[in-house]
């Protein structure tokens, strides 16, 4: 299988993780594919016509978009226990906690990209409406956490790490564990797990050599 990859995007890292936690990594051929919202990149756009990353070509050609949807066919792939139940109050607990974590990172992706315009051209009502959501998200998090440590390991633990981790990585600034102390033990926890740890982006940069010829279809300072 082949995988449009990059360190950096949280999208990415959740596909990664699922893969690691499912013993399906080793399967996977990573392809580094920079992608930008104001870009396209050709070579992703033979798979996917979005440009988009993470985007999964299997050994047979389908073709997988959308960190969700390659979730749950790596996770269909192996025969333990599964990420996302197939049903049950538990299945609905995980897609619950996997739609917060992964519409956060949506949130958290077009606020940075709105930080990132030059002084003057920033919104003010977009960067406060961003940030309000993250906040009121964060504490919604920290007060449900204990009901996330008592599921089973799933794609919804996956999500909620994945959005601490890319805060930590993006918005350095931000300090979420102020008042939020259930959230940084737990994800201190989460940090622990090898699938946790060798996706860290400072990790996971050096396992794919970037190629200029690939590079320079996307504009860097947008990279995600």
């Amino acid at each position: 299988m082949k995988l449009h990859w990059g360190p950096n995007s949280p999208f990415v890292r959740k596909v990664m993780i699922t893969a690691h936690e499912t013993g399906i990594a080793g399967r996977i051929t990573l392809v580094r594919s920079p992608v930008a919202m104001n870009k396209t990149n050709v070579h992703v756009m033979v798979d996917n016509p979005l440009s988009k990353i993470p985007t999964l070509v299997t050994d047979e050609g389908q073709v997988f978009y959308d960190s969700d949807v390659i979730c749950e066919y790596l996770d269909s792939l192996h025969t333990g226990a599964r990420l996302i139940p197939l049903a049950g109050v538990t299945r609905w607990e995980v897609l619950r906690w996997n739609a917060l974590g992964s519409g956060m990172l949506d949130a958290l992706v077009l606020w940075r990209d709105e930080r990132m315009r030059p002084e003057g051209h920033q919104s003010v009502e977009t960067l406060l409406a961003y940030q309000q959501k993250s906040s009121a998200t964060l504490e919604r998090v920290e007060n449900e956490i204990a009901a996330l440590e008592g599921l089973p390991f799933s794609l919804g633990h996956i999500a909620i790490g994945c959005m601490f981790g890319y805060l930590d990585l993006r918005f350095a600034d931000v300090d979420w564990r102020d008042g939020r102390s259930a959230s940084a033990r737990w994800f201190d926890t989460f940090r622990t797990r090898p699938s946790a740890q060798c996706t860290e982006p400072s990790v996971a940069d050096k396992l794919v050599p970037s190629d200029p010829s690939i590079q320079t279809a996307a504009h860097p300072a947008t990279l995600k």
